[in-house]
């Protein structure tokens, strides 16, 4: 039984990984009266950084077992406002590192909503010491578990309007993929996971982009990717073979924790899409390729998994009715995404998809990968329904240009001293790759 005259104090935490200042302040609320604690729902936290590494029932679970909380209760924004008029506290609780930016506004909103019922902000001094964005450090750099990595696609696309891929082809890129970050409008921007392309292998191996790279030398990559990153992989299939290869396919990259697989529905020898039909590509029958999609989802063992299915019919100038008949055939066929291609300079095929595809009686997470029509935004894209953006081959085209013109100056200058601008210092490179303790 609660004590009628006891007064409620709210606190409002993301609680991804429990720290002592968490500790503290549930201490410091408990002399003031029963806590009430405010969960941020994965799709708030994402909507401002990373997403948690627990999912929010798992954190919920955690905060409801220390001692002193009476409640918790889902916080679905930053707002704090929707919650304080529903429980109305006596007090609020935070500490006083939020008089600046964006958060400043969301103090003063707090102070205003409290105000009608003489509640009261109650601000504690940040302290030094063990933080969650350390402990999010030391966590990616211990790793993560294949099960964990592969359910966070789908996650993501629970929590956030549009996920944000970037493609790697080595451990090195895919530490860069992991944590490359800005922070904008008192939101960190990040990559929310990996694109590993088969282009991109395949260029730095300086093999063509033809299937030639086995899928065996293809997992070493993916497994150097898995080494330095925690964030969820999406694996360019190509064409994914035949049916009868296609689902060891599925079964190898599930049983490593990638968490989807994009496949193409074209057929003999593959040739990049961006030469169109001057390659002369062939496109898979409907029927052949729902059968390969429907032979994927059996073979795979848990719901996780998504297999994204890649229309060519735009690229090979099939017709945007030929290309909307694929996505419903490939929809019923079980395909948790569609992907739909263009080698167009502008995006103006792509939204039609798009405009119709939002049409569909049964919809899943729509994908594109905008290499030739560059110019659209994310925001154009997420309004435009796309789900999922894929930069399919930056690094790679970045990184080479540097390389020949590093290599070009040392060769006409007959020394090294005018790249070194150019180049990380040596000492970067080896601090880079932290060795891990045991």
């Amino acid at each position: 039984m609660h004590e009628k005259n006891m007064k409620t104090v709210y606190i409002a935490m993301s609680a991804d990984l429990i720290t002592p200042g968490h500790m503290k302040i549930i201490q410091e609320a408990r002399k003031l009266g029963e806590v009430v604690i405010g969960l941020l729902t994965d799709v708030a936290i994402a909507g401002f950084q990373r997403l948690p590494y627990m999912p929010y029932e798992e954190r919920k679970v955690v905060i409801e077992n220390i001692k002193g909380v009476r409640e918790v209760v889902a916080q679905e924004k930053l707002d704090y406002v929707p919650n304080l008029l529903k429980i109305k506290p006596d007090y609020v609780l935070h500490r006083d590192d939020w008089n600046t930016g964006l958060q400043r506004e969301t103090r003063q909103r707090v102070i205003d909503t409290l105000e009608p019922w003489g509640g009261e902000l109650v601000e504690l001094p940040h302290s030094a010491g063990i933080t969650s964005t350390s402990l999010n450090r030391a966590v990616r750099e211990v790793g993560t578990t294949p099960q964990i990595r592969l359910g966070m696609l789908r996650r993501l696309l629970d929590a956030r309007p549009m996920v944000r891929m970037i493609e790697a082809h080595s451990g090195l890129t895919g530490l860069i993929a992991e944590t490359v970050s800005v922070k904008n409008d008192n939101k960190v921007l990040e990559f929310d996971g990996i694109w590993m392309s088969s282009l991109t292998d395949s260029a730095a191996k300086a093999k063509p982009d033809i299937e030639y790279v086995d899928i065996t030398s293809r997992m070493n990559t993916v497994n150097d990717i898995l080494e330095t990153t925690t964030k969820p992989i999406i694996y360019d299939g190509d064409t994914g073979g035949i049916t009868e290869h296609f689902v060891y396919m599925v079964r190898t990259l599930e049983r490593l924790g990638v968490s989807a697989v994009i496949i193409e529905d074209k057929k003999g020898l593959k040739k990049n899409s961006l030469f169109g039909t001057e390659a002369g590509q062939v496109q898979d029958s409907v029927e052949g390729f729902t059968h390969k999609i429907s032979g994927g989802k059996h073979a795979q063992v848990t719901d996780d998994f998504m297999i994204i299915a890649r229309i060519e019919s735009l690229i090979l100038k099939e017709g945007m009715g030929a290309a909307l008949v694929r996505a419903e055939a490939y929809i019923n066929a079980g395909a948790d995404g569609i992907m739909i291609h263009s080698k167009e300079h502008t995006p103006d095929e792509i939204l039609t998809f798009s405009r119709e595809f939002a049409k569909f009686d049964r919809r899943v997470p729509l994908v594109v990968v905008p290499s030739t029509y560059s110019q659209i935004t994310e925001d154009e894209l997420a309004a435009a329904g796309v789900r999922i953006v894929i930069y399919a081959n930056h690094l790679l085209r970045s990184a080479y240009p540097a390389m020949v013109e590093v290599a070009r100056s040392i060769l006409r200058d007959g020394c090294a001293a005018n790249v070194e601008e150019m180049c990380m210092p040596i000492k970067e490179i080896i601090r880079l790759i932290p060795e891990r303790s045991r």
